[in-house]
C-alpha cells in the first residue's frame, strides 16, 4: 500500500494523524520521540518511505523543527510532531517560520505539565502556549480535533492553510484522542481537497512582499532567495533600522490570518439562537456535551453548544452570537481557564462565562459533571 485507499479504518488517533498528512502530501517527517507522540513518528517512519517520502529521527525537538523547516524550502510538504516539552523547545523555530512564512504543520499532542508533568496522561495546557509561545507580533492557525476521524480529516486541513497561507499551522491534540481507537473512513483520494503553495514565475523576485501572500519559490529551481528572521524587505534582505519596513512586513503577516478569519475559523454549533445556557468546548473535553446537552433538554433546560475546531484565530463572531442568546456560558476545560479568559473577553458582559475545569492524572471531564454544571450554572 503506498497512499491509503478509500475505505474505513480502525485507527489509532497519532494513525490517523499520520495518514492524514501523507494524503495532504507530506514528505518529510523530522522528530524526536516523546510520549503521548510518538507513534505518528513510528507510524511516519514505516509509511513515508513507501510513498517516496523521508523520516527521521532528529537528536532534539530544535533540531527537528529546523529540518522541518529546511525541507519545506526544499520543496516538500513538511510536519514534526511533539508534546508539550518539546512544544517548548521548538518555540523559537516556530516564530522563524511564522517570519520566513514557511508553511509547515506542527503537531502537538498535549499531555500534563507544566515541565515533564505526567508524561502519560493527556492535558489541554498548552491552548496559550500555541497562540502566544513564540515572541514578538505574530497571528497563528491552531486546530483542535475532537475524534480519530478528525485527526485525519484536520491534519489534512493544516496542511492545506499551511499552503494557502504560507504559514506554520499547529494541530493541537491530546493524549486521549491521540491514543484511543475509532473507526475511520476515507473517501475516495480523488473527492479530498489538496492545496499546494503557489510558486513564482520566473520574472518574479519578490518572494516576501507586495501581495498578502507572495509566491514561493523552492531553492535551487534558479531562484535567488534570502530567507531570514531578520526584518526583511520583499526581496528577503535584511532591513533592520527602517521601521516603516518592519511595520509593513509584520503587518502583512498578521493581516494575511485575520483578514481571512471567516474562512480559518472553524466549528459545530447548536442550538445558539434560543439557549438558555451555552457551552463551548474543544478537544477531547468537547466529546461531554452531546449526552450532556441530549440530558439538559430532558430537564427541560434550552441548552445549545460551540465546538470549536479551530482554536485560533478565535472566532469571535459565532462566540458574540451565542452570548447574545444565552443567559450563561459554560467552558469545560482540563486546564485551569485558558479558553475561559478568551469566551469571556468576546462576551464582552453579555453572558455570565462559567467555568468548569479539571487538572490532573488525565481524567476527563464527563457529561454527568457537565449537566451539573449546567443545572446549577455558578462557578
Amino acid at each position: 500500500m503506498k497512499t491509503v485507499k478509500q475505505g474505513t479504518y480502525f485507527w489509532q488517533g497519532n494513525e490517523a494523524c499520520a495518514e492524514g498528512a501523507i494524503t495532504a502530501g507530506c514528505r518529510f517527517f523530522a522528530g524526536y520521540p516523546i510520549t503521548p507522540a510518538s507513534e505518528i513518528a513510528e507510524h511516519m517512519a514505516k509509511r513515508l518511505p513507501q510513498v517516496g517520502g523521508i523520516a527521521t529521527q532528529m537528536e532534539d525537538e530544535m533540531a527537528s523543527i529546523g529540518a522541518v523547516v529546511g525541507a519545506s524550502w526544499a520543496g516538500a510538504k513538511a510536519m514534526t510532531a511533539t508534546s508539550g516539552p518539546g512544544f517548548s523547545l521548538m518555540q523559537e523555530f516556530i516564530g522563524y517560520a511564522f517570519m520566513t512564512e514557511t508553511p509547515c504543520v506542527i503537531v502537538d499532542v498535549q499531555r500534563a505539565g507544566p515541565s515533564t508533568g505526567q508524561a502519560t496522561k493527556s492535558g489541554q495546557g498548552d491552548v496559550m502556549q500555541s497562540r502566544w509561545g513564540t515572541h514578538g507580533d505574530y497571528s497563528a492557525i491552531v486546530i483542535s480535533p475532537n475524534s480519530v476521524q478528525e485527526m485525519f480529516t484536520l491534519t489534512i486541513r493544516a496542511f492545506n492553510l499551511a499552503e494557502k497561507y504560507r504559514t506554520p499551522v499547529i494541530v493541537l491534540a491530546d493524549g486521549t484522542i491521540a491514543h484511543m481507537r475509532e473507526q475511520t473512513i476515507v473517501p475516495p483520494i480523488e473527492s479530498i481537497e489538496t492545496i499546494n503553495r503557489r510558486k513564482p514565475k520566473t520574472e518574479e523576485k519578490a518572494f516576501f512582499g507586495l501581495e498578502e501572500i507572495p509566491p514561493m519559490p523552492t531553492v535551487g529551481e534558479g531562484f535567488n532567495v534570502a530567507v531570514t528572521g531578520s526584518t526583511h524587505n520583499e526581496h528577503g534582505i535584511r532591513f533592520t533600522a527602517d521601521p516603516t519596513v518592519h511595520r509593513r512586513l509584520v503587518g502583512r503577516l498578521n493581516n494575511k490570518i485575520k483578514n481571512h478569519v471567516d474562512e480559518i475559523a472553524d466549528f459545530e454549533s447548536y442550538n445558539i439562537d434560543e439557549c438558555q445556557i451555552g457551552i463551548v468546548s474543544y478537544g477531547c473535553t468537547s466529546r461531554a456535551i452531546h449526552e450532556a446537552v441530549e440530558n439538559a433538554e430532558k430537564r427541560g433546560i434550552k441548552t445549545g453548544y460551540i465546538r470549536l475546531k479551530t482554536l485560533w484565530p478565535f472566532p469571535e463572531s459565532i462566540i458574540k452570537k451565542l452570548a447574545e442568546s444565552a443567559e450563561k456560558i459554560i467552558v469545560p476545560e482540563m486546564n485551569l481557564r485558558q479558553m475561559f479568559y478568551e469566551v469571556e473577553r468576546t462576551a464582552n458582559g453579555l453572558a455570565k462565562i462559567i467555568p468548569l475545569n479539571k487538572i490532573g492524572g488525565g481524567e476527563l471531564i464527563t457529561p454527568e459533571e457537565l449537566l451539573v454544571k449546567v443545572e446549577d450554572g455558578e462557578e
